[in-house]
C-alpha cells in the first residue's frame, strides 16, 4: 500500500518520489529552475525567490510556498527574504511610479496579500521581528491607494497574526514550568512516612483517564512547535555565505521543551514504580502504567507510550525481579514489541502509518489523534538533512531534498493541529508536571532499598549512594 497522501485537506503536497540518486530522464529548465519529470529539483536561490513572487497573472503553488519558506531559512534569514520579495514586487509592478497603474495593481494586490497571509499563518514566529511587520506595512501603503479593500484585508491579517502570537506566547508561559529532577534529599524516602509524597494512584487510579490527560499535555506542547524549528535545529553555515550561520541564536526552544517533557515522563514513571515500600504495591503501579501505555497506543499517542516503556526499562526498575514476578507481563511484552527498535523501528512505523491513515479518514477528533514518537521524528529529519547536501556542486539549492523535508514536516503540522477531544483534568495535569522525581542516583538508591543488591558492584554502589544521599554510613 502506498503512503497515504499527507496534507490532502489543504492539498499542500503531492508526495514526490525522493531519491538521492541522479535521475536519468531529461531535465527542463525554465527561468533558472530545473525540473525533472515535472517536479522542481534544483535552482539558484535567486530563481527560487523569483518563483515565490506573484505577478498579475501568476501565483505559486501552495506546496511550493510551504517548501520554500520552510527551507529558505537555511540560506537566508526570513526578514531578508521578505525584504527581497517586497523589493522585487515594487520593481516588477512599478510601485514607485508617481502615477500607479491601478488596473494592473488590482490584479496583483489580492495575490501579494494572499502570499503574505499564507506566510503569517504557517510561520507566525517569523513575525515576532519588527522588521518583518515593517515590510508588511510598507507593502500595504503602496498598494492600498488602488483599492480601499486592501486596508481591511491587511488589518485583518495583522489582527489574526497578533492573536496567534499572543496565544502562542501565552501558551508558552501557561505550560506549567516543568520541575527538573528534584534533589534526592528532598524526596520522601522509604524511611519517611508515605504521607509526604502523593503518588500517581492517589491522583488518578483510572488508566484511561491518565492516558487522556497525557494526550492533553502532548497536544498542548506540540501546538507551540513552529515547523521552522525542525530546520533551524540543523542550521550550519551556508557555504555561499562564509561570514555567518543564518541564525545567531537557534530558535528551537519549543522543540527542546518538548524533549524535556518526554524525559520527565520517563523519570516520573520510574520514580512512581520505585517509590512504594511494598512489593505488591510496586507491582500494582507497574500494571497500572502498562494499562496507561496500552490506552496511549489505542489513542495514537505514541510519544507518551514510548516514554512510559522507556521509564519501565530503566535499570533501577528492570532490576526489581521480585516485583516483576508479581506482574502479568504478557501485555507489557506486546507493547514492547510494538516499540521495538529493530529494523529501524519497523513495527512502530507500521503502527504510525496505520494511525496516520485512520486520521485522514476520521470523522471525529478522537480518531484524528496522531502523536509521533518525537525523538525518532527529529532523528529522521536529522538524517535526511545530513544525508543530502543543501546545495549541489553548481551552487544550486537542492530543492528535491527540501520537498522531502516539507513532506515530513507537513505531516507533523497536520497532526499538531488536532483539538484534544478529552475533558481536561487540571489536577492530574498539574501533578504530571510538578510531582517530584528522582535523579538517576535517587532511582538506584530507591531500587536497592526495595530489593537489596545482588552482587558486589551493586553493593558498593548502594553503600556510596547511602552515604552521599542519605548521609548514612
Amino acid at each position: 500500500e502506498g503512503m497515504p497522501q499527507t496534507l490532502s485537506s489543504t492539498s499542500m503536497f503531492t508526495p514526490c518520489s525522493f531519491s538521492p540518486h541522479l535521475h536519468t530522464s531529461k531535465e527542463d529548465e525554465q527561468g533558472g529552475l530545473i525540473f525533472q519529470d515535472g517536479n522542481l529539483t534544483s535552482a539558484s536561490l535567486d530563481a527560487l525567490i523569483q518563483h515565490l513572487i506573484p505577478t498579475t497573472d501568476y501565483y505559486p503553488e501552495k506546496a511550493y510556498i510551504f517548501t520554500f519558506l520552510l527551507s529558505s531559512r537555511l540560506f537566508i534569514e526570513p526578514h531578508e527574504l521578505l525584504s527581497r520579495v517586497c523589493h522585487k514586487c515594487i520593481e516588477q509592478q512599478r510601485l514607485d511610479d508617481p502615477v500607479l497603474d491601478k488596473a494592473r495593481i488590482r490584479k496583483f494586490g489580492p495575490k501579494i496579500l494572499q502570499l503574505l497571509t499564507e506566510w503569517t499563518e504557517t510561520f507566525p514566529y517569523d513575525f515576532q521581528e519588527e522588521r518583518m511587520i515593517g515590510h508588511l506595512k510598507d507593502m500595504i501603503h503602496r498598494i492600498a491607494p488602488c483599492d480601499e479593500a486592501y486596508w481591511k484585508k491587511m488589518n485583518q491579517l495583522l489582527q489574526t497574526l497578533n492573536q496567534k502570537l499572543a496565544t502562542l506566547s501565552h501558551g508558552q508561559e501557561g505550560i506549567v514550568k516543568i520541575s527538573a529532577a528534584v534533589s534526592d534529599k528532598l524526596v520522601a524516602f522509604k524511611s519517611k512516612p508515605p504521607s509526604i509524597q502523593r503518588e500517581i494512584l492517589s491522583v488518578c487510579s483510572d488508566p484511561y483517564t491518565l492516558a487522556q490527560q497525557l494526550t492533553h499535555v502532548e497536544l498542548e506542547r506540540l501546538s507551540h512547535i513552529g515547523p521552522e524549528e525542525f530546520v533551524q535545529a540543523f542550521v550550519h553555515k551556508d557555504p555561499l555565505d562564509g561570514t555567518k550561520p543564518c541564525f545567531s541564536e537557534q530558535k528551537t526552544s519549543n522543540l527542546e521543551a518538548y524533549v524535556k517533557w518526554f524525559n520527565r515522563l520517563c523519570y516520573l514513571v520510574a520514580t512512581e514504580i520505585c517509590m512504594p515500600a511494598k512489593k505488591k504495591q510496586r507491582a500494582q503501579v507497574i500494571e497500572f502504567f502498562i494499562d496507561v501505555a496500552r490506552e496511549c497506543f489505542n489513542i495514537g499517542n505514541f510519544n507518551s507510550l514510548m516514554a512510559i516503556i522507556s521509564g519501565m526499562n530503566m535499570s533501577p526498575v528492570s532490576r526489581l525481579k521480585k516485583t516483576w514476578s508479581k506482574v502479568k507481563t504478557a501485555k507489557f511484552f506486546i507493547l514492547e514489541h510494538q516499540m521495538d527498535p529493530t529494523g529501524n523501528f519497523y513495527n512502530y512505523r507500521t503502527a504510525l502509518r496505520g494511525a496516520a491513515h485512520r486520521s485522514l479518514t476520521a470523522h471525529s477528533n478522537r480518531e484524528k489523534i496522531v502523536i509521533p514518537f518525537f525523538s525518532l521524528l527529529i532523528k529522521d529529519i536529522y538524517f535526511l538533512n545530513e544525508g543530502c547536501a543543501n546545495r549541489l556542486p553548481n551552487g544550486h539549492v537542492n530543492f528535491e531534498k527540501f520537498l522531502e523535508l516539507a513532506k515530513q514536516v507537513g505531516e507533523f503540522i497536520t497532526w499538531k493541529q488536532v483539538e484534544c477531544p478529552f475533558e481536561q483534568d487540571a489536577n492530574i495535569i498539574h501533578y504530571l508536571h510538578t510531582a517530584p522525581i528522582f535523579t538517576e542516583d535517587g532511582l538506584y538508591l530507591a531500587s536497592y532499598e526495595s530489593e537489596s543488591p545482588e552482587n558486589q558492584t551493586e553493593k558498593d554502589r548502594w553503600k556510596s549512594l547511602r552515604s552521599t544521599i542519605l548521609g548514612k554510613t
